[in-house]
């Protein structure tokens, strides 16, 4: 019988830790056996729910449990001193999307981790969705010629409005915690996927505002715009629109072709079909299914994490993000590789 690997969460304020700990209850490969956070009721939450011993401190439950690998969900800033303090123990290390709230951030997080050895993967939930999966691998392999433009849009009425917990869009709507608003947490998406598909860009023009949520102090809208040689990307956020109808929806533009990918169906254009067709996605392997499954296959593997969840590309997109909150605040395009960061982490 394989031996569980022995999982620790720090941190419960981001809610999508709950669908990843229930993947981790189905999983063949890791057990949950403690969480850590501040707030009490998060902690009553998970023990009801999971069963699993609770700390208030980080730091004790590292030190009494013994553990293989940790899912860091607390807010985005926090993530580098908790990767690092895990890093540092040997623990392999999953931390939720855009992977910190400065470039300087997942710089200390990339170093922490190939100091000590191990794993460090940055979930993007977008990874496991079977359709968008399948419309990435099409874009990569040169289904529809060369690409020359990656756009994504990720929105909805918000954080609070959308039913986010409290302790979740508490630190959304906080600038120090979060990175900015709704430019950090949605344009990340299209960030990655543009690092993924074009490479990096060499310049970034950010726009970013709060148009209309008057009760936060951080943005609400904004829109960046990477500038290739030969190519174009635009990343969309927005927390103020009505309606599901236009969001999380990327679309590869190609020199023979057009991809629209939905959540649940891939359309595809080409110079023979010009009005589109409907394409399904296959199952994807049981290895890549959930962000649980793909981070314990790695550990038992001994394999690199790749795409989208790769750091070192994620890292990228942070440095997007970054470019993106220069530009908007300083009103210039912003060239790459950047010279400086906006915080020293």
């Amino acid at each position: 019988m394989t031996t569980l690997l022995r999982i620790g969460v720090l941190g419960l304020t981001h809610d999508h830790i709950w669908s990843n700990l229930t993947d981790l209850k189905r999983s063949e490969r890791g057990t949950l056996v403690a969480a850590a956070d501040p707030h009490s009721p998060l902690l009553d939450k998970v023990a009801d729910e999971h069963g699993c011993q609770t700390y208030e401190s980080y730091a004790v439950m590292l030190e009494r449990e013994t553990l293989d690998a940790v899912y860091v969900y607390a807010d985005n800033a926090a993530a580098a001193d908790l990767t690092e303090m895990t890093a540092g123990r040997g623990l392999h290390v999953m931390v939720e999307k855009p992977m910190a709230a400065s470039l300087a951030q997942a710089e200390r997080m990339i170093r922490a981790a190939a100091n000590a050895g191990v794993v460090l993967m940055v979930n993007w939930p977008i990874a496991w969705w079977p359709t968008p999966r399948f419309g990435l691998e099409l874009a990569r392999d040169g289904t529809i010629g060369e690409l020359y433009q990656v756009r994504y849009r990720g929105a909805h009425a918000g954080p609070k409005e959308e039913g986010c917990s409290p302790y979740f869009y508490d630190w959304l709507y906080d600038r120090e915690k979060n990175g900015a608003g709704a430019l950090m947490d949605y344009c990340c998406y299209g960030a990655v996927l543009c690092r993924y598909l074009l490479g990096q860009p060499t310049c970034v023009t950010g726009m970013a505002g709060r148009l209309q949520k008057t009760y936060i102090a951080v943005d609400d809208n904004a829109v960046l715009l990477l500038g290739y040689h030969t190519a174009i990307g635009i990343c969309e956020a927005s927390w103020t629109q009505i309606g599901h109808l236009t969001s999380y929806t990327p679309v590869f533009y190609g020199t023979e072709g057009t991809i629209v990918v939905h959540r649940d169906r891939l359309q595809i254009a080409t110079r023979d079909r010009p009005d589109g067709k409907f394409i399904e996605a296959p199952e994807p392997p049981a290895e890549v299914r959930t962000a649980t499954d793909y981070f314990l296959s790695r550990i038992t593997s001994g394999k690199s994490v790749e795409g989208l969840c790769n750091a070192d590309i994620s890292r990228d997109a942070q440095e997007i993000l970054e470019a993106g909150l220069i530009s908007a605040r300083n009103g210039v395009e912003v060239s790459l590789p950047l010279r400086t960061s906006l915080g020293d982490g």
